[in-house]
């Protein structure tokens, strides 16, 4: 009885395992359409100045009071169409307080009264307007048209903040090509009473061709396009008075065009803060400028580096303070808190981390502690503290290991924390910041529970400076470890970025599992020296040299590789986009034999071609710089292709422009060297949308032929 009982237990366990679906790279590539990412809470963010928050579920807002864990109010899409008949779901929240909801619904900001369920106001703009910034303070909208500066209100659709034929001159837009923590062009004063703005003249940038395949014929679309050791473009700071209607410059002179960023209002609207940094990089002064008189008022410090500096957060005043700010620096090595007074008097370091401070959420209602967002002692995740601003003393809110993602509440009583790791998809809790207490609102189920795919694991090697690196292995379904697997390590390697966290997957696209299971791959991760949230040393060691350290540890990647039983050694391939481009080819053609196949998209081919703001901090100019630009270069080495390459590039890549591959190719038909080559036409540096899906099955696709 016993055995047949075993007998139908066995039989029972194959059915259920031999069950499970197939996970497609197609479906994998489209996860997030196909509901194969941990779900999560819609829309979920505080209430202004309250300590409720709100979710959308379904055809529905959801507001839930945080100490009392009970819903307090719901508004239906029923609730907005009556004003609003045209809505066909609910509008995506620009902000919400206790009493409206603002959104934007085509061309017009609309602020809804969701007591009274009526409109309180419209303001209409230019239905092609782009960069939109909306104020609650000033009731109006900032935006852009072509190269112009336009503000919206209840009365005006159109207010002119600078009319300037010269295309060449850019206004209200993202300058330095979003280096330095630049993420948008346009700065709403406090109260609302100012808009400070970004200028670019880039009359000194050369123009880059791109060709338009879509027209009949072909058409050129030329882009500005500084490349290294080339002529950049000139900054310059305006401030729009909305009372005044007129326009004014801070009293900046660029003409040696270096950069202008963490630009920052003081509370009394009085003065604008702003980082100036020269154009090698290595030394920055942090101004203030008189907003009536535009005349630099004093420089509050400054920063030099042998290697780089690189101010990438704006100053965050303390409540009730228009003179003490938080300043973020990595002046001792990790990117720590420092309090500064606007007269330049350096108070006290607030933090004294060995770890990477990542942001600043906010404050409490007194004022006396900041809470902040950093690694941690474990560079792969995520956390959230409380910092006593008088004492330094911390509190560490967010226990459980992972990524954490939380969002403040205005008084700074509660905390919204949205986690993962490798074992918890998604979950979310409410912590009450004052005793840590935590209630959990939602849990996410596991996505791929139904899926056939393997497991991926967390390995820490020694690099052979004794530096902890850390790497993910993906194993497939059905691994036996008596068995060989063939390897695809998946590489990036460069600054401001991190392949390897302690989330969802440890990091790594789906397409990964996907592919490891469906084939029966190992796939290969490792974050090397040059990688983000290691501190500066770790990160600096590239300087000049870009590729010699990231290719080192690599190779210890590969060494660990082959100390393990179940990896063929005879049948390691690699790949890697843009910076993982560069340090793709870089592996394969500089370690000749070590790889039998490497896909390699959109790379870095020759240093000199790539932007003067990044390339120039990393390199250098070619002119100060030639041996290392030649040392990088990867056309040198395509004579020691020994096995397959696969190059692709999108024809219209206005990042690493297509320049980079060309020349590569034009090296390997010099050397009668054969190699592979796909373009993505009208695609630019990524290929996104459902096109992605044919890249990712092309670049597989070529591994499993080639990798043999």
């Amino acid at each position: 009885m016993k055995k047949i009982l075993s007998f139908l237990f066995i039989c029972t366990f194959i059915l259920g395992y031999s069950q499970k679906k197939e996970l497609t790279i197609e479906d994998a590539v489209l996860g997030y359409y196909k509901g194969l990412y941990p779900s999560s809470l819609t829309s979920l963010q505080w209430v202004q100045n309250s300590e409720n928050y709100v979710f959308q579920k379904e055809n529905e807002f959801v507001f839930t009071d945080a100490n009392t864990k009970k819903i307090v109010n719901k508004i239906t899409l029923e609730d907005v169409q009556k004003e609003y008949p045209t809505l066909k779901r609910l509008p995506q929240l620009q902000e919400i307080n206790a009493t409206s909801l603002t959104f934007r619904n085509v061309n017009s900001i609309e602020v809804f009264n969701y007591i009274t369920n009526s409109k309180i106001s419209t303001i209409f703009f230019d239905v092609n307007a782009e960069n939109s910034e909306y104020n609650s303070k000033a009731k109006a909208i900032a935006y852009t048209l072509k190269n112009n500066l336009f503000i919206a209100n209840a009365t005006s659709s159109k207010i002119a903040v600078t009319e300037i034929e010269d295309k060449t001159i850019v206004s209200g837009q993202a300058i330095h090509r979003s280096e330095f923590g630049i993420v948008k062009g346009t700065f709403w004063s406090p109260e609302g009473n100012y808009l400070a703005f970004y200028q670019k003249d880039e009359s000194n940038v050369t123009d880059y061709p791109l060709v338009d395949i879509n027209t009949y014929p072909a058409s050129l679309k030329n882009i500005k396009y500084p490349m290294a050791g080339q002529g950049s473009e000139r900054a310059k700071i305006g401030i729009f008075n909305l009372k005044t209607q007129t326009t004014s410059y801070l009293d900046i002179d660029t003409s040696d065009e270096h950069y202008l960023t963490n630009l920052s209002w003081t509370p009394d609207e009085k003065y604008v803060l702003v980082a100036e940094i020269n154009r090698g990089q290595n030394h920055y002064w942090y101004n203030r400028y008189n907003v009536e008189t535009g005349k630099k008022v004093n420089t509050l410090f400054e920063e030099t580096n042998d290697k780089w500096t690189e101010p990438e957060f704006d100053a965050v005043f303390i409540p009730k303070s228009t003179t003490n700010f938080l300043w973020f620096s990595e002046r001792d090595g990790f990117m720590n808190l420092y309090q500064y007074t606007t007269e330049g008097k350096l108070v006290k370091q607030l933090t004294n981390f060995k770890w990477v401070v990542t942001g600043i959420l906010g404050f409490d209602t007194s004022g006396k502690n900041v809470f902040i967002t950093g690694t941690s002692q474990d560079a792969r995740e995520t956390h959230t503290f409380k910092v006593n601003i008088k004492t330094g003393k911390y509190i560490k809110l967010t226990t459980e290991n992972g990524t954490h993602n939380t969002q403040l509440n205005s008084n700074g009583n509660y905390l919204i924390d949205s986690y993962s790791n490798l074992n918890t998809p998604n979950t979310t809790k409410i912590i009450t910041t004052k005793n840590g207490k935590t209630n959990v609102i939602y849990t996410a189920e596991n996505p791929l529970k139904d899926y056939n795919l393997g497991t991926t694991e967390f390995v820490t090697l020694k690099g052979n400076d004794a530096t902890n690196l850390y790497t993910r292995v993906i194993k497939p379904a059905n691994f036996d470890a008596t068995k060989k697997y063939p390897v695809l390590i998946y590489v990036y390697g460069g600054p401001h970025a991190q392949m390897v966290t302690n989330s969802w997957l440890g990091g790594a696209s789906l397409w990964m599992p996907a592919f490891a299971t469906l084939e029966n791959y190992i796939i290969f991760t490792l974050d090397n020296r040059g990688s983000a949230n290691r501190g500066f040393a770790f990160e600096s060691i590239i300087h000049r040299n870009l590729g010699n350290a990231e290719i080192e540890d690599q190779l210890t990647g590969v060494d660990y590789l082959k100390s393990l039983n179940y990896v063929d050694s005879e049948r390691i391939a690699i790949n890697g986009w843009s910076y993982g481009g560069f340090m793709t080819t870089s592996l394969m053609l500089r370690n000749p034999g070590m790889f039998t196949t490497a896909v390699a998209g959109g790379p870095v081919i020759d240093w000199k071609y790539y932007e003067v703001m990044y390339g120039e901090r990393y390199m250098d100019t070619p002119q100060e710089n030639p041996e290392g630009y030649e040392k990088t270069k990867v056309a040198n080495y395509i004579k020691n292709l020994d096995g397959k390459m696969l190059i692709i590039h999108g024809s219209v890549d206005p990042v690493v422009v297509p320049q980079h591959s060309m020349t590569l190719l034009q090296e390997a038909v010099k050397q009668k060297v054969q190699i592979d080559f796909f373009t993505y036409p009208m695609h630019e540096h990524n290929v996104r949308g459902v096109d992605r899906v044919h890249l990712v099955e092309k670049m597989l696709k070529y591994i499993v032929e080639k990798n043999k």
